[in-house]
């Protein structure tokens, strides 16, 4: 090669090598414009941002895959939600006539603006902490259905409480019965495809969640359906915490069942469990829309109050998020928490620091040891101010704590899907129950205090004397604690 033609070469390379560079840092620049002009949690813009500065190409795919919002986008279909609602078989409760507070009733007609909650009556509830006791109910419900079986998991197993289920509803669709499946694409990863194909062939409808594949992998792989939700003739429904898997009624290789908290529902709220099924399923499968099946006449005649709350990434509001934050600021009394993951938002965290400070019993309880390293040491970074607020931390000893439930004052509890994290009050589709009710809160109560026997106190003395290392490796991940 002449000595022109070299410099000649070396010039080209110059010249690719210089646009390469302008056309990356022309995107970088873009996407943090992008993330700035979103005007989302300044904390979290600032992860994002500090994240695509010093991290570029590592920061630039985990933007794209994980960072991007789809708040107020309408992607499922405004007009089918109505035309669902407006079928709807209940019609709203007359507050005036039920045994609420003034703040009770505040809550409700939040809930209400917020994700169209209709306040139910007529209820009766079952509350299951232990998995074996929840699947043999579910298991003796699936086995007995009649006419339709709606089931909604995060995750489906194909181990053997998985395959047992999957069984009941090959047999059920065989019968005739209206089987429908959703599960979320990346919950249930760990399924093989001929599990979910063996149930299409016999008869059961299913649908993953949100299928990531190419190219929409990016547009997808974040925003996951973490509702555990099942509707049985139109009559039972469950929600709570417990996905299909054999670690809820066996626990992992130690033995140890995960703690969880689920319910079993009759009465007009399992209408409100119909709707949001339906919704994501005319979602997912919109050239097999569904309408409303036959409603089911209720015998239940009671003053037990109820509302689904729901929430995902396309609401304009964080839902649930400020369906809690208003119950932690009416608190007078008590505020009892169970969750796996405690990472607060701001507003939801200062929300509980005003609530201890103005002597409410506040009261967070978290696993010991949970299934994730990182969210573990992320959580324990919020301990310290905490504890200075005057809020009691416990941390469960026996097992995982998997349990998602808030327990306030004397009459409300709210339960479901929803860990007290970024990840669910922001980018999960999830559903929890409030309920307002006595009794509810009386034996929920008690399981809080059931629990907190095999709990130990952290207590501030000894809590700062943790390793140096553990602390400054919270300190870490409490950075990126909102983009988890």
């Amino acid at each position: 090669m002449s000595t022109t033609a070299a410099l000649l070469w070396i010039s080209f390379n110059e010249w690719v090598t210089l646009i390469i560079l302008i056309a990356y840092s022309v995107t970088i620049i873009s996407m943090v414009v992008v993330v700035l002009s979103e005007n989302r949690n300044p904390i979290r813009s600032i992860a994002w941002v500090l994240a695509l500065l010093f991290l570029p190409i590592v920061g630039l795919v985990f933007y794209l895959f994980f960072g991007r919002s789809l708040k107020g986008q309408h992607i499922i279909s405004r007009r089918n939600k109505r035309k669902l609602m407006n079928r709807f078989h209940l019609r709203p409760v007359n507050l005036d006539e039920e045994p609420l507070s003034a703040e009770e009733r505040t809550l409700v007609k939040l809930a209400r603006n917020l994700c169209t909650s209709i306040y139910t009556v007529n209820n009766e509830l079952k509350i299951f902490t232990i998995g074996r006791d929840k699947f043999e109910s579910l298991k003796h419900d699936l086995r007995n259905a009649k006419r339709s079986i709606y089931l909604q998991y995060y995750i489906f197993s194909d181990d053997a409480l998985g395959k047992e289920i999957s069984d009941i509803l090959i047999e059920k669709a065989r019968e005739g019965v209206d089987v429908k499946v959703i599960y979320d694409h990346v919950g249930s990863f760990s399924a093989r495809n001929r599990f979910f194909k063996r149930m299409s062939e016999n008869g059961v409808e299913t649908h993953p969640f949100f299928k990531v594949t190419f190219p929409q992998l990016a547009n997808r792989i974040n925003w996951r359906n973490h509702r555990k939700i099942v509707v049985i003739d139109s009559e039972i429904g469950y929600i709570g915490g417990m996905n299909i898997a054999d670690r809820y009624e066996k626990g992992p290789a130690d033995g140890t069942a995960w703690r969880d908290t689920h319910f079993r529902l009759r009465g007009d709220i399992v209408d409100a469990l119909i709707y949001s099924f339906l919704v994501d399923w005319n979602f997912q499968k919109p050239d097999k829309k569904v309408d409303y099946p036959t409603p089911h006449v209720n015998d239940i005649h009671n003053h037990v109050g109820m509302q689904l709350i729901s929430s995902g990434p396309m609401s304009s509001y964080n839902n649930i998020a400020l369906c809690f934050q208003k119950a932690i600021s009416a608190a007078t009394k008590s505020i009892y928490i169970q969750t796996p993951y405690f990472l607060p938002t701001d507003g939801l965290l200062h929300a509980l620091e005003a609530a201890a400070l103005a002597n409410v019993d506040v009261r967070i309880m978290i696993p010991r040891r949970g299934d994730s390293k990182m969210l573990q040491y992320a959580s324990f970074s919020y301990v310290t101010q905490c504890l200075k607020a005057g809020i009691k931390i416990y941390l469960y000893e026996p097992g995982m704590l998997h349990a998602k439930s808030m327990i306030v004052d004397d009459t409300l509890v709210t339960a479901g899907s929803t860990n007290f994290d970024f990840r669910s009050f922001e980018n999960n589709f999830e559903a929890n129950l409030l309920i307002y009710d006595r009794a509810t809160n009386r034996a929920m109560r008690d399981i809080f205090f059931e629990d907190l026997a095999k709990c130990t106190k952290v207590r501030f003395s000894t809590w700062h004397k943790r390793p140096r290392l553990q602390r400054t490796f919270e300190s870490i991940v409490r950075l990126v604690a909102p983009i988890l």
